[in-house]
Order: structure tokens, then C-alpha cells, then sequence
């Protein structure tokens, strides 16, 4: 997986929901880019936080390893409000940043260098980006009934 100090793949992806191709979405500024798989339990828990983040102000596109149709009924079903692009197979974009499991996010900064890379669930990492990107609340307590930590 790519890591802090590495320059972002550039990529272009089809918008879910007919709004067209999406470039190089940090250009506009610094931005989370975040990879999941409906069928992923992990992405389905966290979906209802990057609505948070996306939400509460954090610059975010949801990049899923499915058919526009298939993250439709996810994104509904989750509940994820996110801006969601769809990237078909064989994967490409996700291969180009070296994925190996899902959820992985990526913070990017206007000038393609990523800030941040996180892979799977880890509260206590997500609640300090979600602090660090200006949010209020953390995105999970542990009276939330979430595990702390599970891996993608």
C-alpha cells in the first residue's frame, strides 16, 4: 500500500449516479480518497463515518470496486452520502495505490502527495484524522458497540 510522502496515481473514474468522469479529485484540494467493496463487512461499518467526515466538512470521494448499479443499493442500504465514483475490473486505480484490503483511505493534498494512508478499521487513528480534518466529534466511541480495531 502507498504511504505518507508517496505522489497519488493519477486516475479518471465514472461518477455513480450519472454526473460524469472524475479527475484527480485532490487538484480542487486536499482530499480523502477512500477504497471499499460492497461486499466488504468492514467498508459497511464504516460507512456511516465517511458520511461524517464528508459531512462534516471533509473534502471526500468513495472509490468502489463494483458496478455503478451494485453501490447504488450499497450506498442506500449503508447509508453512505459520499460522493462514490466506480472502478471496474480488473482494478486498476486500486493496483496503481497498492491496495491489499478494504477499507484503505488515502489523504491527498493539492499537489498529489499523500498526507495519510490507512488501512482496515482502527479507531483511535481514524478519531485523530477525523480531529485533524477540523471534525468535532470523534467518528466512534467505545460505547458505540464497534470493535476498536478489524482489519480489512
Amino acid at each position: 500500500m502507498l504511504s505518507a510522502g508517496d505522489k497519488a496515481p493519477s486516475f479518471t473514474l465514472p461518477a455513480v449516479g450519472g454526473y460524469g468522469e472524475v479527475s484527480d479529485p485532490w487538484t480542487d484540494g486536499t482530499t480523502l480518497v477512500a477504497f471499499f467493496k460492497t461486499s466488504c463487512p468492514v467498508c459497511k461499518m464504516v460507512a456511516p463515518m465517511w458520511t461524517k467526515l464528508s459531512e462534516g466538512g471533509v473534502r471526500m470521494f468513495a472509490v468502489g470496486e463494483d458496478p455503478p448499479e451494485a453501490i447504488t443499493r450499497y450506498n442506500e442500504a449503508q447509508g453512505q452520502r459520499v460522493p462514490t465514483l466506480s472502478q471496474p475490473a480488473p482494478y486498476d486505480v486500486s493496483r496503481a495505490y497498492d491496495i491489499e484490503a478494504v477499507p484503505s483511505m488515502f489523504l491527498i493534498a493539492s499537489d498529489g502527495a499523500i498526507q495519510h494512508a490507512l488501512a482496515g478499521w482502527n479507531r483511535d487513528t481514524w478519531n485523530r484524522l477525523a480531529a485533524d480534518l477540523g471534525l468535532d466529534e470523534p467518528l466512534s466511541t467505545p460505547d458505540d458497540g464497534l470493535r476498536p480495531f478489524r482489519p480489512g
